[in-house]
């Protein structure tokens, strides 16, 4: 009969343990959402700007119509 009493004392536990992992697991997936829609905003509008000062700042050095042009 004790072992009855364990047994809704840890499931009752066991049930506030699983819900705290829950608002864990929603926190994570919702800052990894956030995470990637902003490094995707990043990604697109700075990738163009990056190879042109990477371009800028190799050897020969270029002009900016030569690194925009397709020849």
């Amino acid at each position: 009969m004790a072992s009855k009493g364990k047994g809704k004392t840890s499931k009752g536990s066991s049930s506030k343990g699983s819900e705290e992992r829950s608002a864990v697991a929603q926190f994570v997936k919702e800052w990894g959402t956030w995470t990637m829609q902003k490094t995707r905003v990043v990604t697109y509008y700075g990738f163009i700007p990056m190879v042109i000062i990477i371009g800028m700042n190799s050897e020969p050095k270029p002009q900016l119509y030569q690194l925009l042009s397709p020849f």
